[in-house]
């Protein structure tokens, strides 16, 4: 008898020990998972590892200092910044500054002798930079809390606003958790509703949001274990939320579909439990398997932002399955009759309705039907063939943010980056000889897109020598040397600022040891490392989805034809994040601005959600069709029958996890805009367009071969086949006590 027909009657004999012990479960992983907000941190766009953080690891060692997160933008309230009483209160603040916590370097217009790099062009406006020491975590907490409203002023002589790296990513962090907490107390609603109106049945819905917290509750506990011997996001926490919701809607819809489908076909209570178990159990635990592969292979990446979700979208799976295979059939159990919805009857097998009249129609006409979807596909895919990828900068925030509002300020009057300076690190260079460092310096201002370079032997624009520096102390340790490329606002805006770092560290210099690090270069070698691992985790996902749908299907095309498809519809989210968020399409209704590139990391992190969430509903669809076709052996009447007990169950869940992911739409990070937009389209279009129109249209054109396999290969799956231990029963016997069906009478079970 296979493992998944024991557990089921074992759920009918403890039924109601199982639902008190899974109720203190649960108590006990929300009361673990309580503390995990505390133990999760943020992340900074960096790739351990590489030069530009070992850049900043040596500056911050030998030199006190990194790059400027932090700024303050000082504009005169009349006259100009060289103005007395401007520059009194431009000197103030720099002191002011550099006395408070955590401020572990500051330099200013005023202090560094008027560099015309930190004023702009009209004389109003000019910086105080800083380097604001810490993890991410504390820096942007502290800047958060402390310097942003203590250095957010306005005097007789200045106005004073708050800009630069961290500032921004203390507010996209602050705003993303605001967007995200109104977005959870939405859903949570929105789904019982939908729910309710669904099962027709005020305590199925429960049940169902039940798993779902369930899940919720247990990977905040799990994350709150992992953070204490790694480095786990607080942006996973916000993904076990949506998904770990949508998972335990999806396995329950599945789960009590089957159960109330038994019932119907007239099993007992007991029988009822012990089939969906059996049945609808292998497929939650291949569909599980598909979504947790999918998020799992996240940790190829070395970064501890993406590995997050992995760690939170493998634990989500775990628990949601847990849920939706323990927790849930023991309720049934108890249950029985009242489970099944109110009004008309459950649909039987046998039955010819919506899905399987419209599946009849595509299969009569699979070419043209394949074609006319193919072409849909094509026409909202196109757009991706356009992508750019760029680097991210504050106007993911909306205007009404006060560091965006600084930042636009400082792209409309500065044309150079003082700020995000790419720094040139010689760690032992300190002996170097003066005209060699003076003719490196002077070639390295030479290169396109440099402005300025800052040396202990003077600065430089244009290959020659323009002044002395102010302080050539901040420019050296005891041991080494550093120099100062400041960038053009132009070269860091576009798509140039990669072949600028590649420049500046290709030009051969007087050291035996350069690293080339700042804001420009830490990017750069994130977006770097991140694309190139891109291959390998796309085949990762292709290659481990193929072996859990070969295993689940026995078949070697279905699951080529599954992944092709899956990307099909992936490429909808693509054209789709292209065409709103690249170039802008739409950006006045959702109230994003259009910077003309995509940042990779989250387009990656949706394409492995997406394509989990969709394999997730391809799983549910085959493993009926399936059924049907041992039991017919009839490819078209199996494809009919298994549309039918399946799309109606893939459409709804499609449905209320796309209105899940659309909540998102309404934020006002662009961040959560486009995972909203994104996934929730991705969803839609694949529960239409791909499994209404392309699976049958297929299916129907491959005929007998959709079930072919070498011999070898065949009997390996059929090790896994739910019929290994026997045919699937219509009425299972099971050695239990009376189970009250819910109905006035008592059924005995066998």
């Amino acid at each position: 008898m296979p493992p998944l027909h024991r557990l089921g009657g074992f759920l009918v004999r403890r039924r109601r020990l199982t639902l008190i012990t899974g109720l203190l479960v649960t108590l006990a992983l929300a009361a673990v998972g309580a503390g995990a907000m505390g133990m999760l941190v943020l992340s900074r766009w960096e790739a351990p590892g590489t030069e530009s953080v070992r850049a900043q690891a040596v500056l911050e060692r030998d030199f006190g200092t990194g790059n400027a997160n932090l700024i303050l933008l000082v504009t005169a309230r009349s006259g100009t910044v060289d103005d007395a009483a401007v520059t009194t209160a431009g000197r103030a603040l720099a002191d002011e500054l550099g006395a408070a916590p955590m401020v572990g370097d500051v330099w200013s217009y005023w202090s560094d002798d008027a560099d015309p790099m930190l004023r702009s062009d009209d004389r109003r406006h000019a910086l105080v930079l800083a380097y604001v020491e810490g993890d991410a975590t504390t820096t942007r907490a502290e800047i958060r809390e402390n310097l942003l409203p203590a250095f957010t002023r306005s005097t007789d002589a200045v106005e004073v606003q708050v800009a630069g790296a961290e500032a921004v990513s203390s507010q996209v962090s602050e705003q993303a958790a605001q967007d995200f907490v109104r977005a959870e107390l939405l859903i949570i609603p929105l789904m019982s509703l939908l729910l309710i109106a669904l099962y027709r049945r005020v305590r199925l819905a429960l049940l169902t949001l039940g798993v779902g917290l369930f899940a919720v509750f247990g990977t905040l506990a799990g994350l709150r274990l992992l953070a204490g011997v790694t480095e786990v996001s607080t942006f996973a926490a916000n993904i076990t939320l949506v998904m770990g919701v949508g998972l335990g809607v999806d396995y329950s819809l599945f789960v009590i579909a089957r159960f109330r489908e038994e019932l119907t076909a007239g099993a007992s209570v007991a029988d009822a439990v012990q089939i969906t178990v059996r049945a609808a159990g292998r497929t939650v635990i291949f569909s599980g398997l598909t979504v947790a592969a999918s998020l799992s292979v996240l940790l190829v990446f070395p970064f501890p932002f993406l590995r997050s979700f992995a760690y939170a979208g493998t634990l989500v799976v775990v628990m949601a399955v847990l849920g939706a295979l323990i927790l849930l059939p023991a309720a049934l159990a108890v249950l029985g009759g009242r489970a099944l919805p109110r009004g008309r009857p459950a649909a039987a097998v046998g039955d010819r309705g919506f899905w399987y009249r419209f599946a009849s129609t595509v299969m009569r006409r699979p070419v043209l039907f394949a074609a006319a979807g193919l072409v849909l596909i094509g026409v909202l895919g196109a757009p991706a063939l356009g992508l750019r990828i760029g680097l991210p900068d504050d106007r993911v925030l909306p205007p009404t943010a006060s560091s965006r509002q600084a930042s636009d300020d400082l792209r409309a009057n500065f044309a150079q980056e003082a700020n995000d300076a790419i720094h040139v690190v010689a760690p032992t260079g300190r002996d170097t000889d003066p005209q060699a460092l003076a003719d490196y310096a002077a070639r390295l201002s030479q290169l396109p897109g440099i402005v300025q370079v800052n040396s202990a032997v003077g600065v430089y624009t244009g290959g020659v020598a323009a002044r002395p520096v102010p302080d050539p102390d901040r420019l050296t340790s005891t041991t080494g040397t550093r120099l100062e490329a400041i960038p053009s606002r132009e070269v860091l805006s576009g798509t140039g600022v990669t072949r600028l770092v590649d420049q500046v560290r290709a030009l051969p210099g007087p050291f035996g040891q350069v690293l080339v690090g700042g804001y420009p270069a830490e990017l750069t070698d994130f977006r770097t490392s991140l694309t190139s691992r891109v291959p390998l985790v796309g085949g990762l996902i292709l290659a481990v989805t193929f072996v859990v749908l070969f295993l689940m299907s026995g078949s070697l095309l279905i699951p080529v034809k599954a992944t092709v498809l899956n990307l099909l519809s992936l490429s909808v989210m693509f054209g789709a994040l292209v065409y709103v968020f690249q170039d802008g399409t739409f950006a006045g209704l959702l109230g994003f601005t259009p910077i003309g590139t995509l940042d990779p990391a989250f387009p990656i992190l949706m394409f492995c959600v997406a394509y989990g969430l969709s394999m997730d509903y391809e799983v549910f669809m085959l493993s009926r069709i399936r059924e049907r076709y041992e039991a017919t052996g009839d490819n078209t009447r199996a494809v009919l029958e298994g549309l039918q007990r399946s799309a109606p169950l893939v459409t709804a869940a499609a449905t209320i996890l796309a209105l899940s992911f659309s909540l998102y739409a309404v934020g006002e990070v662009m961040y959560l805009q486009m995972i909203g937009v994104g996934v929730a389209l991705a969803i839609l279009v694949d529960a239409t367009v791909i499994r209404a129109v392309l699976v049958p249209a297929l299916m129907r054109l491959a005929g007998s071969a959709n079930w072919w396999a070498p011999g070898p290969m065949r009997r390996l799956a059929d090790r896994f086949d739910p019929h290994g231990g026997g045919p699937l029963p219509a009425y299972a016997p099971v050695p239990a006590p009376h189970v009250h069906d819910g109905a006035g009478t008592a059924s005995t079970p066998g």
